[in-house]
């Protein structure tokens, strides 16, 4: 059992205040995070395939990664409960920066084990991205709380976008370093994450979490715009909803850098990684760049509305997939709808998981949510290779589709919950 914060004087005001200082904090922490985040996106496929020799086990790199992320999320989730977010953050960005300089060793002595359990440290960095944006929203209110996450899931834009076409730039850099082949792009991801360390340290204070425990405590009337009472079957949706995004994205996403490489050149050379991070990169900007007006559309339309909207745009994407598999043009494409159903499903999912739990029960859920969708993810990643073999790109696209109806199925189970502002 966590202690009872201390009784503390609150004005609203003042709360109001940190709250908009903590929303540019993470915001910043996330461009710096997203660089590692893209760079493993756009490598991890190709330095799995390249190190194993084969193929069929691409999807190990993006399964490793999202395993680290779930094995992660829970722990994290519980340190930020009894110490706060500032620590938990950089705990998991500590775990990243290891895992970097992991990759780099597992590449230079050919040790594909050894890249896998790097990639698992790797994800501690994803874990904690991803609770930045639950740190957004530990003091937000009703009518901002969509709008605040969204803000934080915006930022990664900047650092995942440019992660990804930094691949020709470090990997000349890192061969005027000694580096081994494709792993030149993770000396930015290095320096990125120690400036995100140094971030979270030195300005997330007040911490976010820590401040909305002893207002809930201690200033009932302003504690009831941060926390309501708990609606379990609203938040149990939320999850899924969360996850089934998730999973339909990573399973797509992992597998599309070896299927580039198949459709151009058949080889990872200059040109085709070219091709694979400028695609990746637009991927990501779907994920990340409309953000806010997806939580603008939570907030205002409602959460399970919005969360329907990503489920249309992941429908568009896998038919672009699987009907475009042998076009270049067309995969791209399919990765920005991804990207975009995967944003709107994930602001909104997130948002009403938040407020559909009681504050005592809010990290734990996040935690959860945060370890599901990795280990869908996970899964998803794994048997997206084997799916890849049997029935190629456009069969896998077609597959991962029950993903995305049984999330409009069970849509009535987000609208329970009376006053929630999860749609009509």
């Amino acid at each position: 059992m966590t202690a009872a914060p201390p009784p503390v004087a609150v004005d609203p005001a003042a709360v109001a205040s940190v709250q908009r200082r903590t929303v540019w904090v993470l915001s910043l922490g996330q461009v710096l995070g997203g660089l590692g985040f893209g760079a493993t996106l756009s490598l991890g496929a190709v330095l799995a395939a390249e190190i194993s020799g084969n193929d069929s086990l691409s999807g190990l790199a993006a399964a490793s990664l999202t395993f680290g992320t779930a094995l992660t999320a829970i722990p994290l989730a519980r340190l930020a409960r009894t110490r706060g977010r500032r620590l938990a953050l950089t705990s998991g960005m500590v775990l990243a920066l290891i895992g970097v300089a992991l990759v780099v060793f597992a590449v230079s002595i050919g040790a594909f084990p050894l890249l896998l359990v790097s990639f698992l440290l790797v994800g501690a960095g994803q874990a904690a991205n991803l609770q930045s944006r639950f740190a957004a929203v530990d003091l937000a209110t009703d009518t901002t709380r969509g709008r605040d996450l969204s803000i934080v899931v915006w930022a990664t834009t900047i650092g995942a976008v440019l992660g990804p076409n930094l691949t020709g730039p470090g990997e000349a850099l890192g061969d005027l370093v000694g580096m081994p082949p494709l792993t030149g792009p993770y000396l930015f991801t290095v320096v990125a994450q120690l400036l995100a360390i140094a971030l979270y340290l030195t300005m997330l204070r007040p911490d976010p979490l820590v401040l909305a425990q002893q207002v809930v405590a201690s200033a009932p009337r302003t504690g009831e715009q941060i926390a309501k009472p708990d609606h379990a079957t609203a938040a149990r949706y939320a999850v899924f909803a969360i996850a089934a995004a998730h999973g339909t994205m990573v399973s797509i996403m992992a597998m599309t850098p070896v299927h580039l490489t198949h459709i151009m050149h058949g080889s990872a050379d200059a040109a085709t990684l070219t091709v694979i991070g400028l695609t990746i990169s637009l991927h990501i900007a779907g994920m990340y760049a409309l953000a806010p007006v997806f939580g603008i559309l939570a907030d205002r339309l409602g959460r399970v509305p919005t969360i329907l909207v990503g489920q249309v745009l992941l429908v568009a994407a896998l038919l672009t997939a699987s009907f475009g598999q042998e076009s270049t043009v067309a995969v791209t494409v399919a990765l920005v709808l991804l990207g975009l159903g995967w944003s709107a499903s994930t602001v909104a999912g997130s948002t009403l998981l938040t407020e559909a739990s009681s504050e005592e029960r809010r990290t734990r859920r996040q935690g959860m949510s945060d370890f599901t969708m990795s280990m869908v993810g996970a899964v998803g990643a794994v048997l997206a290779g084997i799916v890849l073999g049997w029935i190629g790109y456009g069969g896998l696209a077609l597959v991962v589709s029950a993903l995305v109806i049984a999330t409009m199925l069970l849509s009535p189970l987000g609208r329970v919950a009376q006053g929630l502002r999860s749609g009509v």
